[in-house]
């Protein structure tokens, strides 16, 4: 399923991702509304991190990569970035529920119900083998004003795979590399 993964310098795909923003006006027990966000609106003038993951409420994603994330924020800020992104192949409530779940405040929770942006990234795998269908490979990545600075994949890339690399993707790794920028 995979294409050939983006890489350093490219710039990352343009997609419009459904979110779900607060709207007190709303009321009730879910007070949102959906909003298209475009990856320029994310992205441009701007740094990013973007941790990928291959879904809501998995265990490593839930025990370790995400929270990673979430507790060394400031530390990620402090280095110049100006948002922290976790992206999933997973819909705008799955996303919402998953984050208020484990308590994350500042990592932003970016759904890509459809795929869309996994796929044209390269990172795009079927992983039918644990009845998740099509999802996003492990990676993180830097990405200053559009364009890919750093990119962390997990090494195995494949459809199916047997294992769930956790080798690179980590907050550690990144906050060490943005240092050699």
């Amino acid at each position: 399923m995979s294409s050939t993964p983006l890489q350093i310098n490219n710039p990352v795909p343009q997609v419009v991702f459904k979110t779900r923003v607060r709207d007190e006006s709303v009321g009730g027990e879910n007070p949102f509304v959906w909003k298209d966000v475009s990856s320029d609106e994310i992205f441009k003038g701007r740094r990013i991190v973007i941790v990928a993951l291959p879904g809501a409420f998995t265990p490593t994603c839930s025990s370790t990569h995400l929270p990673g994330y979430e507790s060394k924020y400031d530390e990620l800020v402090a280095k110049g970035v100006d948002e922290v992104y976790c992206l999933s192949v997973n819909d705008a409530f799955s996303m919402f529920q998953w984050g208020k779940n484990l308590g994350v405040q500042r990592v932003k929770m970016l759904p890509d119900g459809n795929c869309e942006f996994t796929r044209k990234m390269g990172m795009a795998v079927k992983k039918e083998n644990l009845g998740f269908g099509d999802r996003s490979w492990r990676y993180s990545m830097l990405v200053d004003d559009g364009v890919i600075k750093l990119l962390n994949v997990e090494p195995g890339q494949e459809d199916n795979c047997p294992t769930d690399p956790f080798e690179c993707s980590d907050v550690d790794t990144l906050l060490k590399q943005i240092d050699t920028l």
